[in-house]
């Protein structure tokens, strides 16, 4: 369920990465999973490095990082400038409506998913270019295409993502850089404590991520959640509305 890109593919087998986010949930995953396959090294990046599990991972280097400290990120570039595959992962959700939130919480969200995203991208864009191009793969939502009740904040600011992944892709293709977008419904972490619904397997998304970076795809699309909603972008948006307020996924 992707769409692939016939001008670039990703090797993980002996491909420096660096995790945003990767103490906890898809971050950690996605660490342990890179290393599985064959990475000489992951940064895992953290806001409290010390909360980063080695888990008895060989290559495993917790790195301090908030996305959203514009010198503690260039400052990670400097660490970290072996990188060539950027796992954007680090997100927030406050679960605000875009009516009734604090605006202090609708800014923390697009802060994060949005700026923080965007100013990782921009300190390492140069790094990935000195190292041959690499990869960015930018951890999307299917909210990225969907309103949803009470969690508006969180959709706005991934639509934002969104929009900024494909602007970045056609930014950087002369660089031979591929971006690469991942979109997910809920996944059984505990980024998704707050929800009730069905939840995913959060190591399989994974795996679909990496092998979807690995065959050069632009965009990966995890779930059949995921699927459904980006083929309803072709339709009546109220009736995706409907659907998502009635439950039906």
């Amino acid at each position: 369920m992707s769409t692939p890109n016939t001008n670039r593919t990703t090797r993980i087998e002996g491909a420096v990465a660096l995790v945003t986010g990767a103490n906890r949930g898809l971050g950690r995953h996605f660490a342990r999973q890179l290393l599985e396959r064959g990475a000489a090294r992951v940064y895992a990046a953290a806001r409290r490095p010390e909360s980063v599990d080695p888990g008895g991972l060989p290559g495993l280097v917790p790195l301090r990082l908030d996305i959203t400290d514009g010198d503690g990120v260039r400052a990670a570039a400097g660490t970290a400038a072996d990188v060539t595959l950027l796992v954007n992962n680090a997100g927030v959700t406050h679960f605000t409506g875009l009516l009734t939130a604090d605006p202090a919480a609708l800014r923390a969200e697009m802060e994060t998913n949005f700026w923080g995203a965007l100013a990782v991208v921009r300190a390492f864009a140069p790094v990935l270019a000195a190292n041959g191009g690499g990869t960015i793969l930018n951890v999307l939502s299917a909210q990225s295409w969907h309103a949803s009740p009470g969690n508006n904040g969180y959709h706005a600011s991934k639509a934002a993502q969104w929009a900024l992944t494909n602007g970045l892709r056609m930014e950087l293709a002369d660089r031979d850089t591929l971006v690469t977008g991942l979109h997910l419904g809920a996944v059984d972490t505990d980024f998704s404590a707050g929800y009730d619904g069905p939840k995913g397997d959060p190591a399989a998304t994974v795996r679909a991520a990496l092998d979807g970076i690995e065959a050069g795809a632009a965009e990966v699309i995890a779930d059949a959640w995921s699927a459904h909603v980006k083929k309803s972008l072709a339709k009546d948006p109220v009736r995706l509305h409907d659907e998502i307020r009635a439950g039906v996924i």
